[in-house]
């Protein structure tokens, strides 16, 4: 029988061995590729002496091929909670340095079993993957641990933020999870993502290609929308990560944080008085007006790579955190196309879920025409911007800036699908289409009997200009609250915001909407 001192010492040991991960040699080359250990990252993560590992100690029970004689420490993924900025967060942690993180069951039950406690105690959960994908030998158990991974991220969905950063490979069904998350980071060439890899689309499709040009991190960021977040390393990414949490309340029973700023909640913003040109084919950067009227010029920004013609992302007024979506005038003259509604709408549901108000800032001229748009279902992936804002409970403030035409002034925010407060600056244009398009249709008659057609259309075009492209008509309606001076930008959405803080509404009772895919 053992002393207590040897017991100790015996516990002692074997933590060690737990802690060398899979050997020296093994955490040397995982280093040498630009990448921190899964233990290492888990450090970066929670504020020191506050990670609490669990399941230590867990082995694999896989007698297939000889995997009874190996020992994979921990089962490959390290999990555990502890606090960041001194709010709980639980978290796993693929070891690539252990059997290549490849996942089996016991692997799977760690992270289900972390799964499992973020959701029942109302904490976010944040997944880092690094792994060869699924543990061939252990054969369907493997297919059986994903399985129920999915089946927790659909669960989790909405009542916790679910953050995953990609550190390294994830192929295969490895992919699904991170992609039924709310957040995906990578990390610039050492991470990849993909459900077949080079070798598998060379020999069945004969298409050269790379992992970094199939799945890298830009690739996910740009061009297929998969990833919301291109790290310059593991660090970066660690930041970036505890920088999204600040913004994110713990669950969805809870409001986000609010953080004191020195920011004077009245001041003006005077340069925004003539950041729109006169020449309305003349494009202005969006960016610089959220930044002009958010808290401190703080604006944190998901898929900055992706459907560049939409803005989204989080920042303060007055120390609350808000939601913000906006056309962007400088690229696709701030049209709404098929990636930009899919980028909107995800990001409203996350942001309505968590209850994090929306403020929309607007100037689009409508959905960009052409026929790979509608062939590729811009009719339905655009209605979902409308089921969207409409099924949004949160409180909704949109300021028009500048173009607001047809359905698009509709689909972005309107006082018709719910918004709670509307502005608009004086250079608001809100109507069914621009100036000279609708002078062609509604005044065709008289322009093909006008002996100068020409100079009769630019007459006709300037006074349609004078009586309709403008925000009085609507707000002649109760369409636009208040036209207000762009200066004021700031002090009015603040002054909205505190009014709107206490709102309540809720939606008639369902199972759940049938949103269109």
């Amino acid at each position: 029988m053992l002393t207590t001192r040897d017991a100790i010492q015996k516990l002692l040991d074997k933590e060690q061995k737990v802690l060398q991960m899979g050997g020296a040699k093994a955490v040397e080359k995982q280093k040498s590729g630009g990448k921190l250990t899964a233990r290492e990252r888990l450090d970066l993560l929670f504020d020191p002496g506050t990670f609490r590992e669990l399941d230590m100690f867990v082995e694999h029970r896989c007698d297939n091929f000889g995997m009874e004689k190996i020992e994979i420490p921990s089962d490959g993924v390290i999990t555990g909670h502890g606090l960041v900025d001194g709010r709980p967060v639980f978290a796993f942690s693929q070891d690539f340095t252990s059997r290549g993180g490849s996942l089996g069951e016991m692997h799977a039950a760690k992270i289900c079993k972390i799964m499992d406690m973020a959701l029942k105690s109302g904490v976010p959960l944040v997944g880092i993957q690094d792994s060869g994908g699924a543990r061939i030998q252990e054969g369907v158990d493997s297919l059986k641990g994903y399985g129920d991974i999915f089946f927790r991220n659909s669960r989790a969905s909405g009542v916790i933020p679910q953050i995953t950063a990609i550190m390294g490979p994830c192929a295969g069904g490895a992919v699904y999870s991170p992609a039924m998350t709310d957040f995906v980071f990578m990390v610039k060439k050492t991470s990849f993502m993909f459900i077949t890899g080079p070798d598998v689309i060379r020999a069945v499709t004969g298409e050269e290609t790379t992992q970094e040009e199939l799945g890298g991190a830009m690739t996910h960021n740009s061009k297929s929308g998969n990833a919301h977040f291109a790290c310059e390393n593991d660090e970066d990414a660690i930041q970036q990560i505890k920088l999204l949490l600040s913004f994110l309340p713990g669950n969805n029973m809870e409001d986000p944080p609010r953080a004191e700023s020195g920011d004077d909640p009245w001041r003006l913003c005077p340069n925004l008085d003539s950041i729109i040109p006169d020449n309305p084919k003349e494009s202005y950067s969006m960016h610089e007006v959220i930044r002009t009227v958010l808290d401190d010029g703080q604006f944190f920004e998901p898929h900055l790579y992706y459907a560049q013609n939409i803005i989204v992302g989080f920042g303060r007024l007055n120390g609350r955190v808000v939601g913000v979506v906006a056309n962007q005038p400088k690229v696709l003259a701030g049209c709404l196309d098929i990636d930009a509604s899919d980028k909107a709408t995800r990001f409203i549901r996350f942001c309505d879920a968590f209850n994090i108000p929306m403020l929309t800032f607007v100037d689009v001229p409508g959905y960009l025409p052409g026929r790979d748009q509608e062939w590729n279902g811009i009719i339905r992936h655009g209605a979902k911007l409308l089921w969207c804002y409409s099924e949004a409970t949160v409180p909704k403030l949109t300021v028009v800036t500048r173009k607001d035409y047809g359905g698009s002034y509709i689909a972005m925010s309107s006082r018709h699908l719910g918004a709670d407060m509307v502005f608009a600056w004086p250079s608001a244009e809100i109507a069914v289409m621009g100036a000279q398009g609708a002078a062609n249709i509604i005044f065709r008659k008289e322009i093909q009997t006008a002996e100068d057609q020409n100079a009769k259309r630019a007459e006709l075009i300037a006074t349609y200009e004078e009586e309709f492209n403008n925000p009085y008509v609507a707000a002649s309606r109760g369409y636009i609250d208040a036209v207000i001076l762009p200066s004021e930008t700031r002090k009015r959405l603040i002054d909205a915001l505190e009014i709107l803080s206490s709102k309540s509404e809720s939606l008639p009772p369902k199972k759940h909407g049938n949103i269109p895919s």
